[in-house]
């Protein structure tokens, strides 16, 4: 999930009309991207036109403040900010936890009113860093407040850029000397944030330090070295106009399967640095012509009441209603508008201009603290209250939900992580047991490890599992979607596991794999990377046959249903509601694809010593796939078994795999007790 930012601004001494239309098209690229715009894939990266516009204001407004008076008041500056900013996002966040009371259940109140507090005090970013290296934690597309993301990035930016800024005029480095050491700071910045694309998509999205380089873009373009030359330069007008086309090429081509925001981030702010140049000089041949349109300004001073309400109005809306129309994305459109346009006249203005605030500093700032003190508290009694809301019932689906599997219960290691190369056996079921069983493959093997060390443990065997976050057992070329790039770890990782899982010759070895999420399919939703169907059962069959040459006996498991909704949430929210658990069924065709499991069955029947298992009847009947399967949640998620669910399935499982097979009498002689990892 990508989010936006919107800047804030700053009053100049002349209007600028190219600026206010760069704010519209920025904000409308963010709003077409949320409301499911697929001609703009890429609408997101309005992010980084407005953190260059915040760069170019604030730092242009700050140097000229220290070229008259040597200094920067930065209480007044402060104090600015705050009346400008902070009573139209309190106001945003106490209607969306309000509205959050009817819409979201008591264990997602509880969740994203912590989301309020720390977007209230401008640090959600940090917390959403945490949140996102989580393999399992919950989607970001339901979290009403992730927009505030960008906003705290903004106010960490305005405490630091001053004094960086006071620092370099100190230094007194020479005539071009701030220039050049704001350039230093873009370059680090920079090298730092596309870096950690690569490695820690993450912290290069939301840690500041990392965008710093964006604000300083803008910066740079302030300043008189840059500045002088586009109001000589006859060129300046045709840079405008470039720098428009790569702002448009970025809202056509990049997407959020995209590594981003590394070096993609370039186009987007490079083309706001050039628009931004290009408005310094007055001609009628510059894009100023077409971004000073009245409609194009109007929505460029709603830009920042438009952003805080479009978030949320998308979010609840989808909550309420999964499958919106365009009819339905156009009312909502209007809503947001209608907000906005409230938030701006109502809350907004009258605030920033109200002239007590503006007559003492002191009285601003006290305001803002009792905003953030206010907003604060509003959130944290939000989650309290819907912590005391949790009914048994709503436990019981919290717990579900958040109960590890067995494997992660032992150690968190034991589902590896993408970088992880190395494959490491978790060791599970009876400690010393004779036979060895093993579990291979990706997350959807991790979720069978439940059941499957019970019926280790009381068989007496063990069980070693092998398993890798997003990565098949079938070998194949494979994408991953956190690091936004071919899985080369995957195919490593998997060859290795597979020799180890030779030389420990086990009894059997049980392949589990998110199949619906790596080959081409019907239903699949989560992914453009997806390998054809020849790709795939070769790949079956090259990992199943490896295995089966070498003696082992190898069961395969057909691949869980993906449901439409993730069961969890959706669940919690009907019976809040008053509706019932089948609200959140899927179609039994909209969440399994028959012609995958008939090619993986034609294929690992043709493979001596393997066999394919169908447990489908245990979590769909002929038509539907129930959310609620015996009074137990199928999945946390959309497609990952829940745990107590998971556990009740051992008996089943253990006649589909084991009743039957030759592992109770062959194979008898005692494994390599050598397998390598957490015990």
């Amino acid at each position: 999930m990508s989010a936006v930012t919107i800047s804030a601004g700053t009053a100049s001494k002349s209007f600028r009309p190219d600026i206010e239309g760069l704010r519209a098209l920025a904000v409308l690229g963010v709003i077409a991207f949320h409301f499911g715009a697929t001609g703009l894939p890429g609408g997101f990266v309005g992010v980084d036109i407005f953190f260059v516009i915040s760069g170019y204001l604030i730092t242009r407004h700050l140097q000229q403040e220290i070229e008259r008076s040597g200094s920067v008041d930065l209480w007044a500056f402060y104090a600015r900010r705050a009346r400008r900013l902070l009573p139209a996002s309190l106001f945003v966040i106490v209607t969306t936890l309000v509205a959050g009371y009817f819409i979201l259940s008591p264990g997602e109140q509880e969740l994203y009113s912590k989301g309020g507090l720390f977007a209230s005090t401008y640090i959600i970013n940090l917390w959403l860093i945490r949140w996102s290296l989580d393999y399992f934690a919950q989607d970001a597309s339901n979290n009403p407040f992730i927009h505030f993301w960008s906003l705290s990035v903004e106010e960490q930016f305005y405490l630091a850029w001053p004094a960086l800024l006071l620092l370099f005029t100190w230094m007194r480095p020479g005539r071009h000397g701030v220039f050049v050491a704001m350039a230093t700071v873009a370059a680090v910045s920079f090298a730092l944030c596309a870096w950690l694309t690569q490695v820690s998509q993450p912290w290069a999205f939301y840690f500041s330090p990392l965008r710093a380089w964006e604000f300083a873009f803008g910066g740079l373009a302030s300043m008189a070295l840059l500045d002088g030359w586009a109001a000589r330069s006859r060129y300046a007008p045709a840079v405008g106009w470039l720098g428009l086309a790569l702002i448009a090429a970025a809202y056509l081509t990049v997407s959020d399967e995209s590594p981003f925001p590394g070096f993609i981030a370039l186009a987007p702010a490079a083309g706001a640095v050039m628009v931004l140049l290009a408005g310094v000089r007055q001609s009628r041949m510059a894009p100023t012509a077409v971004l000073a349109l009245p409609p194009v300004q109007w929505v460029g001073k709603l830009s920042y009441s438009l952003y805080l309400w479009h978030w949320p109005v998308i979010v609840y809306a989808t909550m309420l209603a999964p499958d919106l129309t365009a009819t339905h994305r156009l009312l909502l459109l209007v809503l947001t508008f209608a907000l906005s346009l409230f938030s701006y006249h109502f809350i907004e203005n009258p605030i920033r201009r109200n002239v007590w605030l503006i007559a003492g500093t002191g009285r601003s700032l006290g305001f803002a603290a009792l905003i953030t003190t206010t907003g604060a508290a509003i959130a944290f009694a939000s989650a309290t209250l819907a912590g005391d809301n949790l009914s048994p019932q709503q436990r019981m689906i919290v717990q579900s939900a958040e109960k590890p599997s067995a494997a992660r219960a032992l150690d968190t290691r034991c589902v590896a992580d993408a970088e992880t190369v190395v494959p490491e056996a978790c060791r599970l079921g009876a400690a010393n047991g004779r036979k060895v069983v093993v579990l291979f493959g990706d997350s959807h093997a991790d979720h069978w490890s439940t059941p499957l060390s019970e019926i280790a443990r009381q068989r007496g065997w063990r069980l070693l599992a092998y398993i890798k976050s997003s990565c098949p057992a079938a070998s194949i070329d494979s994408w991953n979607t956190r690091l936004h790039r071919a899985y080369a770890e995957c195919n490593e990782w998997r060859a290795a596991a597979i020799e180890q899982i030779k030389q420990l010759r086990p009894s059997m070895v049980i392949i589990s794999e998110f199949s619906t999420f790596y080959v081409e399919n019907g239903i699949n939703d989560l992914g453009d990377h997806l390998v054809d169907r020849a790709s795939w059962d070769s790949g079956v069959r090259q990992s199943v046959k490896a295995l089966s040459d070498a003696g082992i006996y190898v069961a395969v498991l057909r691949d869980v249903p993906l449901h439409k909704r993730y069961l969890d949430k959706c669940v919690a929210r009907a019976l809040w509601q008053g509706r019932g658990a089948s609200v959140c069924d899927t179609p039994r065709a909209e969440a399994l694809d028959d012609s995958i499991a008939d090619a993986e069955k034609r294929t690992v029947s043709t493979i001596r010593n393997a066999r394919y298992v169908d447990l489908t009847s245990l979590f769909c009947d002929p038509t539907v796939c129930p959310a609620m399967v015996n009074g137990k949640l199928a999945a946390h998620d959309r497609h990952h078994i829940a745990e107590p669910f998971a556990a009740s399935l051992a008996a089943p499982l253990e006649r589909a795999i084991f009743m039957g097979t030759s592992i109770d009498v062959v194979n008898s002689r005692s494994p390599s007790d050598g397998a390598p990892g957490p015990s």
